[in-house]
């Protein structure tokens, strides 16, 4: 591991733009529909990670990638932006954001225990317990019932569906977990971030829209987005922000730092919302949320001991 932290930075910032971009991603979503605004994202991130690919390394496509990367990263992709942001995307909807990124929450201990067995990675106490104090930092703040209603707070009705919705959120949880790791995996090669990230959401897209062209619903997704630019702008920015330049900084930090660092670290993403949903959602911050955000910071910190 390089003791520059430049890993670690890469996962603060990946956080920050998922936290933007997922705030883009729900004002398109209550425009367009969410399952709408999963697809249309990838396809709008393979073609910019292709023009970025292009600029920077020269080549549309990655050149010279062993097969052995290939087969884990495009693993990683259909784990993790395929199946994994469709169960998270479905828990949105059943049991809203809050309750969502709670499960989402528990991602990193998922790392942790799937990194050991198929990595063998090992962290220090120190860190160990920087995790564990971080994920109760989350866990304080998503379980916040006293915000007002918008992107952190959400209550279903109904049982069977809230059961539902908060199996999905851990469907989702494992997917970014399982997504990360093999990720990791598809890395050890030294592999160019961008080639990878271009890799991953290549099959993601390629999976996600021949199940959309089988379900008969191609055109229609074009005549939904063309009725509504407004919401395809949001999509758009909210692209960029996160499978763009969210995940390529997720595969420096994964590259760069232990699996389970990474993903607590990226784990902080509703922490960065708070203030978010403050000024574009006009919701309540109150005095649990900021403790737990100290919390939170506070086993960031040690994640750098």
């Amino acid at each position: 591991m390089n003791s520059d932290w430049t890993g670690e930075l890469a996962a603060l910032a990946t956080a920050l733009c998922f936290a933007f971009g997922s705030t883009l991603f729900t004002l398109a979503g209550r425009e367009i529909g969410a399952q709408l605004v999963n697809r249309t994202r990838l396809f709008v991130a393979v073609v910019l990670v292709i023009i970025l690919h292009w600029l920077t390394l020269g080549s549309l496509l990655p050149l010279g990638v062993a097969s052995d990367a290939v087969f884990w990263l495009a693993l990683s992709g259909l784990l993790g932006l395929a199946a994994g942001d469709a169960f998270l995307m479905q828990a949105f909807v059943l049991v809203g954001p809050r309750l969502s990124m709670l499960m989402m929450a528990t991602s990193p201990a998922f790392s942790v225990i799937m990194a050991r067995v198929l990595l063998d990675e090992s962290l220090k106490e120190s860190q160990i317990a920087g995790i564990v104090i971080t994920l109760c930092g989350l866990a304080l703040v998503v379980t916040d019932t006293r915000g007002q209603s918008g992107v952190l707070s959400s209550e279903p009705d109904n049982r069977r569906l809230y059961i539902i919705g908060l199996l999905c959120g851990l469907g989702g949880s494992m997917g970014q977990a399982g997504g990360t790791v093999l990720s990791s995996m598809g890395l050890r090669g030294g592999i160019e971030p961008l080639s990878a990230v271009l890799i991953r959401l290549s099959t993601a897209m390629i999976l996600v829209w021949l199940l959309t062209i089988v379900r008969g619903q191609f055109l229609p997704s074009f005549t939904r987005l063309r009725a509504h630019p407004r919401g395809l702008l949001r999509l758009f920015g909210g692209t960029v922000m996160g499978p763009v330049l969210g995940v390529w900084l997720s595969l420096i930090a994964v590259q760069r730092t232990a699996v389970g660092i990474t993903s607590t670290l990226i784990a902080l993403t509703p922490i960065f919302l708070i203030p978010i949903s403050y000024f574009v959602f006009k919701e309540t911050v109150t005095r649990r949320a900021i403790l737990g955000t100290l919390i939170a910071f506070a086993g960031t910190v040690m994640l750098f001991t």
